[in-house]
């Protein structure tokens, strides 16, 4: 069913089916706190910006557990999914306690986490970050990064997808 919104108002579920639209890969950024403890969540609020230098975002909403964790970083890391990797992203999408546990990593540049068998990996030094409504975009440098063959976790129009 085609939906127009009647005026300049936008409704956030209207936005939200909206924006379901557009396919995004699936990725989870991680950070490590002054501890040494890992955090992660599940993002596809994540783009690249710039070549030189090279820099990358992710939006992280204000409400999340690990957004504290977020702003005071020095780097975090961006971890691209696999397409079978579907329960992964399920798993830091969720609110539970030790996302983490029995899951194998590694800490990467700043401690925050390099997931195993991961598509790709952007390891980055906090560039900036500025607020945007409920979220707070944060741009990354990319100090490192390395990547395997293999096709993408894709989500669609609220669920996950495989590129045929």
């Amino acid at each position: 069913m085609n939906r127009v919104t009647p005026d300049r108002i936008v409704r956030p579920e209207d936005f939200r089916n909206a924006c379901a639209r557009f396919a995004t890969g699936v990725a989870i950024a991680t950070v490590a706190d002054a501890g040494g403890t890992p955090h992660g969540l599940t993002v596809n609020s994540f783009a690249s910006v710039s070549l030189e230098p090279p820099l990358v975002l992710i939006c992280i909403a204000k409400t999340a557990t690990a957004y504290s964790v977020f702003q005071r970083a020095e780097g975090f890391a961006i971890n691209v999914l696999r397409a079978e990797q579907s329960v992964l992203s399920q798993r830091f999408a969720a609110k539970q306690e030790d996302r983490f546990e029995g899951l194998p990593w590694r800490p990467g540049l700043y401690g925050a986490p390099v997931l195993d068998g991961v598509l790709a990996v952007l390891e980055c030094a906090m560039h900036s970050s500025f607020e945007a409504g409920d979220h707070t975009v944060f741009i990354g440098r990319v100090e490192k990064a390395g990547w395997h063959d293999g096709a993408p976790l894709v989500y669609f129009s609220s669920a996950y997808r495989k590129l045929s």
